[in-house]
């Protein structure tokens, strides 16, 4: 079975062709421009590979209501271009092949939660922290969406008492993303994270973000694993020291094993940053069953 994944950014466009088993064959990267000229080189690209599906993980927000009028659009996001623009119609009339269609996160958690470290667990959580952040989350065995989809990244979080930085985040300052973002650091410190590996003030403010914001998902999504991604987690030091944050936020409330092996709870992407477009396959994989159950 031949299936293909699109794994959109703010920046760059992955495109890939693999199989039901999430091997991928062959891809290409090229960056984000305006929809008209970066969807002609994703659908120029597939249009000679004789793919049976295609699986999106998409940046958002986007409308992943099937009841909707506008299933399958990228609504409000500052991506200039991008706005309102349905990006499932364009790769669907295009290829005429049945389009799976998520979110980024909730595409690289099913590629964890399908061939990586949250294999065979049905509650669990991925979070990307890179140019932006946010969360997929998997409960019940099954990617959360609801009204829309969890915009994890932009929950609010106390700032830390010696912390005067005002955050990046356009709509909410300091929120999680808008204090602990790739460019939150390189805003604060005036230099970007792969500059500053030798500070250890910086990685220490940095992991205090992030065990605040997994605490909070702790204690409201109660998941199995956490699986921490994107290219700030690329600094492997943070995540000792994440670990041992959020043992002393959860203070001993929570009693579980999990918590009690915070090194085996708390753990980084395990896919070589292939998880994004692997859960693109997965995404494809279950349109291609779905569309043989019509």
């Amino acid at each position: 079975m031949l299936l293909g994944s699109i794994e959109t950014g703010g920046t760059k466009f992955v495109c890939a062709v693999g199989d039901e088993n999430g091997k991928i064959i062959d891809q290409i990267k090229f960056p984000t421009t305006l929809p008209e000229e970066t969807m002609k080189q994703a659908i120029d690209w597939f249009e000679p590979k004789k793919i049976e599906a295609v699986g999106i993980a998409c940046f958002g927000p986007i409308d992943l209501r099937r009841s909707s009028p506008t299933y399958g659009a990228i609504t409000t996001t500052p991506k200039p271009g991008w706005e309102n623009f349905n990006i499932v119609n364009e790769v669907k009339n295009a290829l005429h092949v049945p389009v799976g269609f998520d979110t980024d996160v909730n595409g690289s958690l099913l590629g964890e939660v399908t061939w990586g470290s949250a294999r065979g667990l049905s509650d669990a959580v991925y979070i990307t922290i890179g140019t932006g952040i946010g969360a997929g989350i998997m409960t019940n065995g099954r990617p959360l969406h609801g009204m829309l989809h969890p915009e994890a990244g932009h929950i609010v979080i106390p700032v830390r008492k010696d912390d005067a930085f005002q955050g990046v985040c356009p709509y909410h300052g300091t929120c999680f993303e808008g204090l602990a973002s790739g460019p939150a650091i390189e805003k604060r410190w005036g230099r970007p994270a792969a500059e500053l590996i030798d500070q250890p003030q910086v990685w220490d403010l940095e992991a205090f973000y992030i065990a605040e914001a997994v605490s909070i998902y702790i204690c409201t999504l109660s998941p199995q694993r956490i699986i921490l991604g994107g290219g700030v987690m690329h600094q492997e030091q943070l995540f000792p020291m994440i670990r041992q944050k959020v043992s002393e936020m959860i203070n001993g409330y929570i009693q579980t094993d999990e918590m009690k092996h915070l090194d085996t709870y708390i753990v980084p992407a395990s896919l070589h940053d292939d998880q994004g477009i692997m859960g693109g396959l997965k995404l494809a994989c279950n349109a291609l069953k779905e569309n043989a159950l019509k």
